[in-house]
């Protein structure tokens, strides 16, 4: 059993990178299907798919997006943990946007977002991982 499937992903993730895998593979979740679509959304992975393997478990397949042998995806770091839940409003988005490069991702109301859609939508929530 894995108390944070999202870190769990962003492990996943950040291993197939520095092994320079194409596609990676993990237990499907709705959250992790969504957070692989809005990374498909904003161009650092090529695809997200749900299949079910061999055992009868629907899993997801990422593929990974690779510039010249170079990843796409140059960091990406979790910020709300199930111990220590990170929220932000609306307003604190627009100056932590205005620190960091890259995306972060925000659970709202409204479903999943980038940082950018939350503080246009004038949307706050759980800022889950930042990714670069």
């Amino acid at each position: 059993m894995n108390t944070d499937p999202i870190a769990d992903m962003l492990t996943r993730i950040r291993n197939a990178i520095s092994r320079k895998m194409k596609t990676v593979s993990m237990p499907h979740s709705r959250l992790k299907t969504e957070i692989g679509k809005l990374l498909v959304d904003r161009g650092y992975i090529d695809a997200c798919e749900v299949s079910t393997n061999e055992d009868g478990f629907k899993v997801i397949n990422l593929t990974l997006r690779y510039q010249d042998s170079a990843p796409a995806i140059e960091g990406i770091r979790r910020i709300s943990k199930p111990g220590q839940r990170f929220y932000e409003n609306s307003n604190k988005l627009n100056r932590l946007m205005k620190i960091h490069t890259g995306d972060t991702v925000i659970s709202t109301t409204k479903g999943l977002m980038t940082g950018h859609q939350a503080i246009k939508a004038g949307l706050g929530g759980e800022v889950l991982f930042r990714i670069w």
